[in-house]
């Protein structure tokens, strides 16, 4: 079927009524010439990372004692680049948002910025490499169908989300605004696992499968903490002000202590809750207020309907009601 070019016609009016919603009060547009973070670039600098903190498993083959210094130094040498660009970029942008700068002065003053930032983030890779590695021994002693430590490097979203995480989580601290959100919510379409970068978390950390879990901002988990997949650690209530404007910057998420494990689709809310350490909770459950260290919780057996013929062996397990 031939196209009519007389409809073709229309699209000139119709990039015009378009043009005419992007207004000066528009909060969904950024015109002006002065460049926001690129989202690409931000992927590709959690790519650097990684190799980094992974030799040898993700891009660069051939490594060796002889030449991972010159490529991890090639690498080192690139992130100061990006990181330094992206984060006065962020900063600057950050300020624009919030009043504190008209557009596109001091451009030079955010780089000077980006780099002290970009210098001091990289000094903690040692540190995030420590602590990756004991997420890696976490899932190794966690999960008895692993074969080994590359399994879990190469396969698991649940060590794909925190490393990501533990990158973000720097940044944030550092003071970076955007980046860090742009990193998780990035791991977050890769693995399913969405894991605020504000969110504390200490080492020997294992998400198990991984799939549908959520930990907020302002949550905080002890060391040796294992949580399997639907666990949502989040807000109970979200408190507003006279005018009905969100409160922000308050706990609103749960403490979980050393050395407690939460099993599949377990919902833990509120910024007063407290997992105390030792203790398991169970599947389903929902929590909104403390529970004592050394603790389990767990639902109580239901009642299973099942309509047909049972097996006298699941009769026997369970209360059936036919």
């Amino acid at each position: 079927m031939a196209s009519d070019f007389r409809l073709k016609e229309q699209l000139p009016a119709l990039t015009q009524r378009i043009v005419s919603t992007y207004t000066r009060d528009d909060r969904i547009n950024h015109l002006g010439h002065c460049p926001l973070p690129k989202y690409e670039i931000v992927v590709s600098i959690l790519e650097d990372l990684k190799d980094i903190l992974y030799p040898g498993f993700r891009r660069r083959e051939g490594l060796h004692i002889g030449n991972v210094t010159y490529h991890v130094g090639n690498l080192i040498d690139s992130l100061h680049d990006k990181l330094t660009t992206q984060i006065g970029r962020a900063l600057h942008h950050d300020d624009r948002v919030r009043g504190r700068s008209s557009d596109c002065e001091n451009q030079i003053d955010y780089e000077a910025k980006g780099q002290s930032i970009a210098i001091a983030f990289l000094e903690l890779i040692p540190q995030l490499r420590r602590m990756l590695a004991s997420d890696v021994e976490a899932a190794y002693d966690g999960d008895p169908a692993v074969s080994g430590r590359d399994e879990i490097i190469f396969c698991y979203p649940g060590l794909e989300a925190i490393t990501v995480q533990r990158i973000a989580h720097q940044l944030r601290r550092l003071g970076v605004p955007f980046i860090p959100r742009m990193m998780t919510e990035w791991a977050h379409q890769m693995t399913g696992i969405d894991i605020h970068p504000g969110a504390s978390i200490g080492e020997y950390f294992f998400i198990d499968h991984g799939t549908g879990v959520v930990i907020g901002e302002t949550c905080e988990i002890g060391s040796r903490v294992k949580i399997y997949q639907g666990v949502t650690l989040g807000a109970l209530s979200f408190p507003t002000d006279s005018d009905g404007q969100l409160i922000r910057g308050q706990k609103r998420h749960p403490t979980i202590e050393d050395r407690v494990v939460i099993y599949a689709n377990a919902t833990i809310l509120g910024g007063k809750t407290v997992i105390g350490h030792d203790s398991v909770i169970g599947s389903s459950v929902w929590i909104t207020s403390t529970v004592a260290s050394h603790t389990t919780v767990v639902l109580e057996k239901p009642n299973l309907r099942v309509r047909g013929s049972v097996p006298d062996e699941l009769r026997a397990e369970a209360n059936y009601q036919i």
